[in-house]
């Protein structure tokens, strides 16, 4: 069985850590990047299951790169969870509009964060329409 492939994308190098150890013991492919860019760039070429997707990010913010995602027809149907560590009232509301299929907010709760995220990837590898995964 092929390893679930998860895209980080964050501009936070202690982030980007944390993210890769935690998924990576459950058992996922991680891939990263440190901005949006990059990460469109690697979804372009790896097409991977899962983005986790930073809302602040340098240069092209993340609802900016969700757009961008979602407007690909070869990549809108990829789940996206947004990431946040500045959340403000509608800020989840914004994420959803863009396309995100699920909202996390920072810092994380990493006993539960492979749960959260096992759960969505079930979700939406189970159902044709759109499921939405939060973790506050």
């Amino acid at each position: 069985m092929e390893k679930i492939t998860v895209l980080v994308i964050d501009d936070n190098e202690l982030n980007l850590k944390l993210f890769k150890t935690l998924l990576t013991l459950g058992k996922y492919k991680v891939l990263e990047a440190a901005n949006a860019e990059k990460g469109i760039e690697l979804v372009h070429n790896h097409h991977p299951d899962l983005i986790l997707m930073d809302i602040q990010l340098p240069g092209i913010d993340g609802l900016t790169a969700i757009h961008i995602i979602k407007e690909d027809p070869d990549l809108k149907e990829i789940p996206i969870i947004a990431l946040t560590s500045y959340a403000m009232p509608g800020d989840e509301k914004k994420a959803f509009e863009a396309g995100c299929d699920g909202y996390i907010t920072k810092p994380i709760d990493t006993r539960s964060f492979l749960d959260t995220i096992n759960q969505f990837i079930r979700h939406s590898k189970g159902n044709s329409g759109k499921g939405r995964a939060t973790g506050h």
